[in-house]
């Protein structure tokens, strides 16, 4: 097993777009001739493969939304015969019918290579054993990893969510090189080994790699100085294949690498839906452009972010998720993602990472209440004054008022996946 880089991974930007335009081409094609929703929604814009002369041209071409993964539900938008198809994986399905994506098994080859490219820019390789806490089944993080990180020729240890304390326990038995794993979940990692061994940055962890919902640069300090490792960034969510989609290399730590040979990027307008130049904020666009199985076209991510240049790679990086354009919460007119508070939250030693916003309503008005623990070796704090100081930064920083509710450590519930950052009780009043 190799680490040296895969060709295009520092290929020309001009050899890249070649590339890329080829497969995109291919792709709407492929979309176009096997996939009825594609057919019609061309049509009805007007446009057809053939008017995709050039990169830019792919703005002529609609959307895709999760919306539209609902309506074809279950195997409407696969393109190729049900007997070419040998994974499924699907969505939670907790705001409606879940979302159902087929992989061939070229598919599923490609897959395991852009994960095992992205655990080698992780500074891993196939003498390292890596430990998986991403959940196994139909979400598609526990399998993604687990066969990326075969395909790297690393040793896996198929964990799975759950089990904090057996987790802790065969960290320290196994002492593996890396860990897959959700940022809030690995806080109730660490926090376990702490209850273990004392101090979690003396356990064999070099490497984590995280992904399955946005986390804050604090967050990734806080695992860092705790854990002892290196805190690295992946990207991907099931609609366009799973994690891997991109990864932020070791040696930079700026951001996620996009794998442009086989993910086409844009940012757009999230209101009018008018393409961004590089560098603007805005919401991310993907389009598959290596699928056979479930090709995208221009699939709205709803996450905020920018592409940024290449760095390490010759690809384009992205920045960190501000939030989604459909999780902001607007109390009283102003744009609120819970990062923005969790960036807060973590400028005071004295809190716990662990945290969740309460969203209700009183009268027409709507309010907001942070929930947030102090830390045990900080009990004999003035609650009251530390509640007004967090009051004032958050009112300072993001122009909200809220409520400060400070509770002891170990009160708030612990996730085991993606954690539950909000809870909107106007839905239940």
């Amino acid at each position: 097993m190799t680490t040296q880089l895969d060709h295009i991974e520092t290929a020309s930007i001009d050899e890249l777009r070649s590339l890329q335009l080829a497969r995109l081409q291919k792709t709407l094609y492929h979309a176009y001739e096997n996939v009825p929703m594609y057919k019609r929604k061309f049509d009805e814009a007007g446009v057809h493969p053939s008017d995709c002369k050039t990169l830019e041209d792919l703005n002529k071409f609609p959307f895709t939304t999760k919306q539209d993964l609902r309506d074809n539900y279950p195997f409407g938008l696969f393109a190729v015969p049900m007997d070419q198809i040998v994974r499924l994986h699907a969505s939670s399905g907790t705001t409606g019918k879940p979302t159902v994506v087929g992989y061939t098994q070229k598919d599923i080859d490609i897959w395991a290579d852009v994960v095992a490219r992205s655990l080698r820019a992780g500074g891993l390789s196939n003498k390292d054993k890596i430990h998986i806490s991403y959940g196994y089944g139909l979400f598609t993080g526990g399998m993604g990893a687990h066969y990326g990180a075969e395909r790297l020729g690393a040793a896996v240890i198929p964990m799975s969510g759950g089990q904090t304390e057996k987790q802790a326990q065969l960290i320290q038995d196994f002492q593996p090189d890396g860990i897959m794993v959700t940022p809030s979940y690995c806080l109730n990692i660490i926090d376990e080994l702490e209850k273990q061994m004392g101090d979690a940055s003396k356990c064999s962890l070099r490497v984590g790699v995280f992904g399955a919902e946005p986390w804050t640069n604090a967050m990734r300090s806080e695992i860092e100085q705790r854990l002892g490792i290196d805190a690295l960034d992946i990207y991907g969510l099931s609609e366009v294949m799973g994690p891997g989609v991109a990864m932020e290399c070791l040696e930079s730590k700026d951001g996620p690498t996009i794998w442009e040979d086989h993910f086409y990027p844009e940012i757009i307008d999230a209101h009018s839906g008018d393409v961004e130049a590089d560098g603007e904020l805005g919401e991310l666009v993907f389009t598959t452009i290596t699928k056979e199985g479930m090709p995208v076209i221009r699939y709205r991510t709803r996450d905020l972010t920018r592409l940024l240049p290449g760095s390490a790679r010759t690809m384009r990086r992205m920045d960190k998720i501000t939030g989604r354009s459909d999780d902001m919460l607007i109390i009283r007119g102003v744009n609120v993602f819970p990062s923005q508070v969790e960036e807060q939250l973590f400028q005071f030693p004295q809190l716990t990472p662990h945290y969740q916003l309460e969203v209700s309503r009183h009268g027409h008005l709507d309010s907001l209440r942070v929930k947030v623990e102090l830390r045990n070796d900080h009990a004999n704090a003035d609650l009251r004054s530390l509640e007004q100081h967090i009051k004032h930064r958050i009112k300072a920083m993001i122009g909200i008022s809220t409520q400060i509710s400070i509770v002891a450590e170990g009160q708030l519930p612990r996730s085991e996946g993606k954690a539950v950052r909000v809870v909107d009780l106007r839905k239940s009043a």
